[in-house]
């Protein structure tokens, strides 16, 4: 298959995902938001993470979740303009993503300790009859780039209990050799 298509599909679909958590499900992650993670082999290394995506030029979207997060100390005020803003037009261009995926673990986190020693895993998502097997490079991200600024903010709405202290580890798919069930049209 090819992996450009593939990646396409992959990133509309996790684009209508999120559309849905943050329009029906008030920011709750969706299944389909959650991967199961694997080793090459296909062991279980744990049954869930959540991810993020983020857009290629993500510095507008930090400074307005940076500015969201500091104008109030309100948690949910803070979580009603995220929805306001993510709702709206964030996820409507798919293409404006870049394909790596994030996801954010506690400074002592074993399962982040292990992802980085083994640098490769497999990330499993399913949900409505649509399922990826995708294989990533994983690494984790230095506090400074804008990628980990960008999930550090986003999460800093959604989890106002958030340590600061934390580790974002980025997932690089290997589009050669990832699948989808059912292939693309």
């Amino acid at each position: 298959m090819d992996g450009a298509i593939l990646k396409r599909h992959f990133m509309a679909w996790q684009c209508r995902l999120r559309q849905m958590a943050v329009r029906q499900f008030d920011g709750r992650p969706l299944e389909g938001l959650r991967p199961r993670v694997v080793r090459l082999d296909a062991s279980e290394i744990v049954p869930t993470i959540t991810t993020l995506i983020v857009e290629h030029d993500p510095a507008p979207s930090i400074d307005l979740f940076r500015h969201i997060y500091r104008k109030t100390h309100d948690p949910r005020a803070r979580h009603r303009e995220a929805l306001s803003v993510l709702s709206s037009v964030h996820y409507q261009y798919p293409e404006n993503f870049d394909d790596r995926l994030t996801a954010s673990f506690a400074r002592d986190s074993g399962t982040a300790a292990a992802l980085l020693a083994i640098k490769t895993c497999v990330l499993e998502f399913a949900q409505f009859g649509q399922a990826y097997r995708i294989p990533c490079r994983v690494s984790e991200l230095a506090e400074d780039e804008p990628v980990c600024q960008a999930s550090y903010w986003h999460n800093k709405l959604f989890n106002p209990a958030m340590p600061a202290d934390i580790r974002i580890l980025a997932f690089a798919p290997d589009w050669s050799s990832a699948e989808a069930d059912p292939p693309p049209d």
